[in-house]
């Protein structure tokens, strides 16, 4: 099956945002006062990405890549947050207008937030999923130019550079861990990552109250969720897409699963170990390594791509 996102796009998106976005750092862990895993661990600092998370990569990506007068139009999406922030700061940098459809569980300081930046924001539904259905209907009643947060190409390809910049600073990399909401980071990071050593291990962590993708994969077609039971907005849509499904399926190589209490534990950690500051989605690949569900060897070297910023780890 031939890919609907390629190396080639990729290094495209790469290409395009320079200067753009910021190439943020990947740090080594030790010493820990807290060990959680064999073999070395590092962590690819997207909390500390414009906007404060990785989705500017794609939001940046996909503006650049849209005729003029699309943008000229006005942008709209709908977000668990981080999306709707990435957007907002790519709308802003073009001085292009955009709306963020939001569900009524993402935090107020996210909206606050985008307001800040410029952005319209209306609250619509109580899961991203009606949000979206809002800002689809929105869209097509006010002549505004979609951006999909996680199963539109461009935005795929802006999500990878993650991954290209992970491999170019340690091409040694064994094993990359990724959290998925919908799945459009694991997408783009999987496909680069593969496309530039396809022996190293892509493991995705969802939650268990929001296992999207696990629930798709394990039944072999996309599944819709009956509720979402987690706190980490951000990686809780009902359901994925197709274009996501076949990427992550092809690329890869298991899927696990952790509580909020879990991330939230994990989150924690980050701020008393390293003095990160993130939200519960940016600590699901920590918690996988926390609660041994992603097993590492003694001479292991594994990422772990921290997604977003967020205060979830500051409480005592």
């Amino acid at each position: 099956m031939t890919m609907p996102v390629t190396r080639d796009d990729i290094d495209a998106a790469m290409l395009r945002i320079r200067g753009r976005v910021r190439e943020t750092p990947v740090i080594r862990t030790e010493p820990l006062s807290r060990p959680i895993a064999a073999g070395r661990l590092l962590l690819k600092l997207e909390n500390l990405q414009v906007s404060g998370s990785f989705k500017a990569r794609g939001a940046t990506n996909t503006i650049l890549s849209l005729d003029k007068q699309d943008v000229a139009r006005g942008l709209i999406t709908a977000s668990g947050g981080n999306h709707g922030l990435g957007l907002a700061a790519a709308a802003r940098a073009a001085g292009a207008a955009a709306t963020i459809y939001l569900p009524t569980n993402t935090p107020k300081a996210k909206a606050e937030k985008l307001t800040a930046w410029g952005a319209k924001v209306v609250f619509e539904g109580a899961v991203w999923d009606q949000a979206n259905a809002a800002a689809l209907a929105a869209a097509d009643r006010d002549g505004l130019t979609y951006v999909h947060p996680f199963a539109r190409p461009s935005v795929i390809a802006g999500q990878g550079t993650v991954g290209f910049e992970i491999m170019n600073r340690y091409p040694e990399i064994d094993t990359v861990v990724v959290a998925i909401g919908g799945g459009g980071l694991i997408s783009g990071v999987a496909t680069a990552v593969k496309a530039m050593k396809p022996e190293v291990r892509v493991i995705g962590v969802e939650p268990t109250g929001a296992a999207t993708l696990h629930g798709s994969i394990e039944a072999g077609r996309l599944v819709e969720l009956a509720e979402i039971a987690t706190a980490a907005n951000s990686l809780a849509p009902r359901k994925s897409e197709q274009i996501n499904l076949d990427i992550i399926t092809r690329w890869v190589d298991h899927i696990v699963l952790v509580s909020d209490a879990e991330m939230l534990a994990a989150a924690r950690w980050l701020w008393f170990e390293l003095g990160q500051a993130v939200e519960l989605s940016a600590a699901a690949g920590i918690a996988a390594l926390m609660t041994g569900r992603l097993q590492t060897s003694a001479d292991e070297n594994v990422c772990v791509v921290i997604c977003g910023a967020g205060t979830d780890g500051l409480a005592p």
